[in-house]
């Protein structure tokens, strides 16, 4: 018994010292360059996190809300209840859900991520998300993000949802598949455009692997975006993925430009970021 015991101290001792480095590199990091909020940059105490004042500003998404849209309502209508939206062109994925509503901390976050060659503010984001799609992650379905043109890509230098599916599917033990669908379209960029003109520059812009049945193997899938305006582009995606056999697909964004809160979301007088 005194072996055994003194073999799992030993080996508790040595797990705690091969995370030393890492710790002492971290501590190096945060000396040269203090963690900033990933929003307003004032000084805070962890790495990839907002301060106070943008944290009580950032509106995150929760029940009640649209069973098909996850757009929040203000009282409950039961758990099944579907928004205006969702009735008057009800999508073609099952559910999309949302953590937070885009205002301006969630532009600011989005932005650097995308724009600012900031992959690793995927974390922040990506918690949120699996939160907020808790319901999503029950089948184990596989996670899709939506792709970019490879010349958009190389611009870029990474996916952004890409990215954002990583941190989900390493918290949640699921599976990522950049390559089910691919963008066959240098589509325009979407900024400025109206839901129609979006749904239109969407046209043809995916194509599904073909093998995706047998990738997928009868299993659901999760589209992974990073802010959601109108849906064209997820919806786009989406009917791509059905018309390859894929029997059930759902969304899970970041950000959720929500109806009735132009103000509140950035839009007044413009629109969301380009995508």
């Amino acid at each position: 018994m005194e072996r055994g015991s003194l073999l799992v101290k030993t080996g508790e001792a040595l797990e705690r010292a091969a995370h030393l480095p890492r710790r002492a590199g971290r501590l190096v990091l945060d000396t040269l360059y203090p963690p900033l909020c990933l929003s307003c940059e004032a000084p805070v105490a962890d790495a990839d996190a907002l301060c106070a004042t943008c944290f009580k500003q950032l509106r995150v998404i929760t029940a009640p809300l649209c069973a098909r849209l996850g757009i929040p309502f203000q009282i409950s209508l039961g758990p099944d209840a579907l928004s205006a939206e969702a009735i008057a062109d009800p999508p073609p994925f099952d559910r999309s859900r949302s953590a937070v509503i885009y205002n301006d901390v969630a532009r600011a976050v989005v932005s650097r991520m995308k724009y600012g060659d900031r992959p690793e503010l995927a974390r922040f984001c990506g918690r949120l998300m699996v939160g907020a799609g808790t319901e999503l992650w029950v089948e184990k379905p596989i996670l899709v993000p939506v792709p970019l043109h490879p010349l958009r890509q190389i611009g870029r230098r990474y996916n952004q949802s890409l990215e954002l599916a990583r941190v989900i599917a390493r918290q949640t033990g699921l599976a990522v598949d950049p390559g089910l669908i691919r963008r066959v379209k240098h589509t325009r960029q979407q900024v400025g455009l109206s839901a129609d003109a979006r749904a239109r520059n969407m046209a043809g812009a995916f194509a599904a692997h073909p093998e995706i049945l047998a990738r997928t193997r009868g299993r659901p899938v999760v589209i992974v975006d990073d802010v959601i305006t109108t849906g064209s582009t997820v919806k786009a995606v989406t009917r791509v993925l059905q018309r390859a056999g894929v029997a059930r697909a759902d969304v899970i964004s970041f950000a959720l430009v929500v109806p009735g809160h132009e103000a509140e979301n950035g839009l007044v007088g413009g629109s969301p970021l380009p995508i």
